[in-house]
């Protein structure tokens, strides 16, 4: 062979190489998340706790994570972090570097430099997921004693009795959506 088409073949196979990998990284995060999320036994639950997700942005920040840090360090190490899940990592984003804590009733996200943070907390006794900053708590929502019904927190504080079922998705994502479009107006 001429070196020409040794060059050639080594342009090609490096061509092929780069079209035919893939860069876009395994989201373990992510896709821990929404495991977690799938092993709750009832499917209206899951959609409750996804829609409360969207809210407190849970799922987008895990989604920009894994796209901006996670699988970055994954493409060129060929490890991603969140393989080992440690008690504590370090995410850096654009809009700076934190810490994320597994405490033994939730996580704790602070931002570096900053003093306080927030937390995702789990009250068994009350089965309820609640976002708490500082002093101030605000409820997600909360298991009831019946297998077909959770009381969600709805942004201005008031309480709505859903029903797990379809129609109960349903109306609590159109009273979401309606107090933000109320409050965007």
């Amino acid at each position: 062979m001429n070196r020409k088409n040794v060059s050639m073949t080594v342009a090609v196979w490096l061509a092929g190489s780069l079209l035919f990998s893939s860069c876009i990284g395994s989201f373990k995060l992510t896709n821990g998340l929404l495991s977690w999320n799938r092993s709750l036994d009832n499917k209206f639950v899951n959609e409750l706790v996804f829609v409360a997700f969207c809210i407190v942005p849970v799922y987008g920040v895990s989604i920009l994570a894994d796209a901006l840090v996670l699988n970055t360090i994954e493409f060129w190490s060929g490890d991603n972090p969140i393989a080992s899940m440690p008690e504590t990592q370090t995410v850096e984003s654009e809009n700076g570097r934190y810490t994320i804590r597994t405490q033994p009733n939730g996580y704790h996200i602070r931002k570096e430099g900053e003093t306080e943070g927030i937390d995702l907390v789990f009250d068994k006794a009350n089965r309820t997921w609640s976002v708490v900053s500082g002093d101030q708590s605000h409820q997600l929502f909360r298991f009831t004693d019946k297998r077909d019904e959770v009381v969600m927190y709805l942004p201005d504080g008031r309480e709505m009795n859903v029903e797990l079922s379809r129609a109960g998705t349903l109306a609590f994502r159109q009273a979401v959506e309606k107090q933000t479009y109320f409050a965007a107006n």
